[in-house]
């Protein structure tokens, strides 16, 4: 049915800041890239999930270009590597990669 603007509930919205425990067991990142994307550390599942720092393109997980791409993303994604993951999960393309692709991610020029 339709929605009307009195039938959404009122909800306190939180900052997800990096090292902020979630539900579940979920723990936010930092990928360098800013405040609009939080990656997730699901320790459960042994899986990184990502919204915009990685995509997959013609069959290769790849870093999302940004303006601070080696000042900032690559240290950050690289330091994510101390985690024991065997997943990385992302939004855009193929949804589903292995630690292997993640570490030949950040070897690759940025995807622009």
């Amino acid at each position: 049915g339709l929605f009307w603007r009195n039938d959404i509930p009122e909800t306190d919205l939180e900052m997800i800041e990096p090292g902020s425990c979630l539900p579940g067991g979920f723990t936010a990142l930092y990928d360098g890239r800013g405040r609009n994307e939080t990656p997730l550390w699901l320790p459960e599942q042994r899986t990184l999930v990502f919204a915009d720092a990685l995509l997959e393109r013609d069959g290769e997980l790849r870093v999302w270009s940004t303006p601070w791409h080696q000042e900032r993303a690559l240290p950050a994604l690289r330091a994510l590597l101390a985690l024991p993951f065997e997943r990385v999960i992302v939004s855009h393309g193929e949804p589903v990669h292995d630690r292997a692709d993640y570490e030949r991610a950040l070897e690759l020029p940025p995807w622009s």
